[in-house]
């Protein structure tokens, strides 16, 4: 398989790598994201999860060679349990993702960097909502992610354009966290994840899942998803660690529980 999952002190990696194909995704590669995504969200050790590419490239989408074989029942299928089932269990993880984007970032590959919390570029990313150009609509959950960042009328433009964004652009845009030069992408990226893994991520993971609460419902229903995450993080020893080294004035220790 050209996407490789390995968990390692504390943070759950996921990494691209179809040589030749810019690490472009078969049908079976985003089946087997999907599934990777659900295991690092149910896995207690895993606090942060990475999103990366091997090589000079993040992501060229989906595997052109494969479209176009199948019927329009089938299509659809495939399209619920891959593109589909990566942007659900992007949406639904209650750990911080981040994504680091090298190379280029088109169709798919985008949505996948969109659908994280954070996105990290080196100075030689590039975006592109490519899909009108194969003929095709945005998929992997790419206009619902986003409409949230730009709202409508340049989102529209990105996805009828179907034009080239570069890493500064970008970052103007909204799009990027930050952008780094191109030989210091993994230094920044293993940095921010040890950032987060110095904080009670339990509490991350809880404020993504009210961002996206709040973006989808109203102000009562919001509420009552803060009251109860609120109350939830009260009985956590994250919680109970923050305040006991506040209170003797060190740093604290946790495990995002």
């Amino acid at each position: 398989m050209g996407i490789h999952l390995d968990k390692s002190n504390g943070v759950g990696r996921i990494t691209f790598e179809t040589a030749g194909r810019r690490n472009a995704l078969s049908p079976e590669e985003r089946y087997e994201m999907a599934n990777m995504l659900r295991d690092l969200r149910f896995d207690p050790d895993v606090r942060v999860v990475l999103l990366q590419g091997a090589g000079e490239d993040f992501c060229a989408g989906a595997d052109v060679s494969r479209m176009g074989k199948d019927t329009q029942s089938g299509a659809r299928a495939r399209m619920q349990r891959g593109v589909g089932g990566v942007a659900r269990e992007l949406a639904a993880m209650e750990k911080p993702c981040i994504a680091a984007v090298r190379g280029v970032a088109v169709g798919f590959g985008w949505s996948v960097a969109l659908g994280c919390d954070v996105v990290i570029a080196s100075e030689t990313a590039r975006f592109s909502m490519i899909f009108a150009k194969r003929g095709l609509a945005p998929d992997g959950g790419a206009i619902h992610f986003l409409i949230r960042h730009l709202g409508q009328l340049r989102a529209k433009d990105l996805a009828f354009s179907a034009r080239i964004v570069g890493a500064a652009e970008a970052y103007d845009l909204g799009l990027v966290s930050r952008v780094v030069a191109n030989d210091r992408l993994e230094a920044e990226v293993e940095d921010y994840c040890k950032q987060l893994l110095s904080m009670p991520t339990l509490a991350l993971g809880m404020t993504r899942h009210l961002f996206e609460v709040a973006t989808a419902t109203d102000l009562d229903t919001y509420l009552d998803a803060e009251a109860y995450t609120q109350s939830f993080l009260n009985q956590s020893e994250d919680y109970k660690e923050a305040v006991k080294a506040f209170m003797e004035k060190r740093p604290g220790v946790y495990h995002g529980r």
